[in-house]
């Protein structure tokens, strides 16, 4: 099938992928006084005592906003608020299909840091947790730490985090098959952005500590540090610990794991047959990997995931993100936290028992249904040991 041909077939008939839907009935005057006025001022009444009482009173407890300013979407790049609909319509769609969540797509006409950071401040009254997309490196770093310190709701930059997660659980059962342990891996990984940041902090929150990063520029050195902007400077501090100035292909000379978030083409079968044995390769460029899934096996990598739907071991965000806010959401909480992230992500690993796991099974599929639940409960009891939220719906 010609997906792009197809899809650009269906939007047009789809005209959008949500719409609105009545939650309460509205056929007779005494619905209408219900709905609205006169009865709808009491629970204002109430709301208006205890800010709180909005997550019993309005949809504000299973609501999340989605909001993108256009600056970095999919591999399509910097195409703007009207562009990035599409995607963010796509997102509200997952949310809704896999968390039993609603949300609402916001595109906004601006990249600047301090005017999304005031606009997302202004409009939390209206949702229970916020979800930015497709906003640029490192903006959607600060941008996402300004808004966990000033707001009281969940905030997640999926791109960063999602990810994120998804790859620590397939890193957590690769060590389960492998019998490796996390002080003793070398992991090269190619893509210092968003997700390969994130990516970072937590192998070394799971006990990685020889990681080898890569930009478009080489590897990153502390030596350098100078010349790199905040994000790259933290890259720095937590990867490479000799400062070593060395290529991908030297790099990945005994390497147990690669892990891509860049480009196609970015390392060969030579270099693959360089790596240590049971090495594992996780290459999530769309649509095209940095390396091709029968390219790798054939040159002796023993697990092999993408990021795409045809190959196994499928590293999808929709693992993680609508189970995570279906979690933080159940319990009101008020953050969500690196622990939080992490029993996310155990929580995705743990579905495969140990006679289930092998090569091509190493993380669930995007439409196991077990996937979102298990998410939800697993950060759900982590908010509440933190004392993050303790109301269960």
């Amino acid at each position: 099938m010609d997906y792009y041909k197809k899809a650009l077939e269906e939007h047009k008939k789809w005209k959008g992928k949500l719409k609105t839907e009545l939650n309460c009935p509205l056929e007779t005057k005494e619905d209408l006084s219900l709905a609205y006025t006169p009865g709808v001022a009491e629970p204002c009444r109430r709301i208006s005592e205890n800010n709180e009482d909005s997550y019993e009173y309005t949809g504000k407890g299973n609501t999340v906003a989605i909001i993108s300013d256009g600056s970095a979407v999919l591999g399509l790049g910097n195409i703007g608020p009207h562009a990035a609909m599409p995607v963010m319509e796509g997102k509200a769609a997952l949310f809704r299909k896999f968390g039993g969540l609603n949300s609402v797509p916001i595109v906004i006409d601006t990249q600047d840091t301090e005017e999304i950071v005031k606009f997302v401040k202004q409009i939390s009254p209206t949702f229970g947790g916020i979800n930015l997309e497709d906003i640029s490196a490192p903006r959607c770093v600060e941008i996402e730490r300004r808004l966990k310190e000033e707001l009281d709701i969940p905030i997640f930059h999926d791109d960063q985090h999602g990810t994120a997660i998804v790859t620590t659980a397939a890193l957590i059962n690769t060590m389960r098959l492998t019998g490796k342990k996390p002080e003793d891996l070398k992991v090269v990984i190619s893509g210092v952005g968003a997700a390969g940041s994130s990516i970072i902090r937590m192998m070394k929150d799971i006990g990685i500590t020889h990681i080898l990063a890569f930009g478009r520029k080489g590897i990153i050195r502390r030596s350098l540090s100078d010349s790199y902007d905040f994000l790259k400077k933290e890259i720095a501090e937590g990867t490479n610990p000799y400062d070593l100035d060395i290529t991908m292909g030297e790099a990945m000379k005994d390497a147990d794991v690669f892990i891509g978030v860049s480009s196609p083409g970015v390392i060969t079968g030579d270099m693959v047959k360089t790596m240590a044995k049971d090495s594992a390769i996780f290459a999530m460029a769309n649509p095209e990997p940095e390396i091709g899934y029968e390219e790798a096996l054939e040159n002796g990598v023993r697990i092999m995931g993408t990021g795409r739907s045809d190959f196994p071991n499928q590293v999808n965000n929709v693992l993680a993100f609508p189970g995570l806010f279906k979690g933080a959401l159940m319990v009101r909480a008020k953050a969500i936290t690196d622990e939080m992230k992490m029993a996310a992500a155990e929580g995705i690993a743990n579905l495969i028992s140990d006679k289930e796991l092998k090569e091509d099974y190493i993380i669930p599929g995007p439409f196991d249904e077990r996937v979102p639940d298990a998410v939800a409960h697993a950060v759900a009891d982590m908010a509440v040991k933190q004392n993050l939220g303790g109301i269960r719906k």
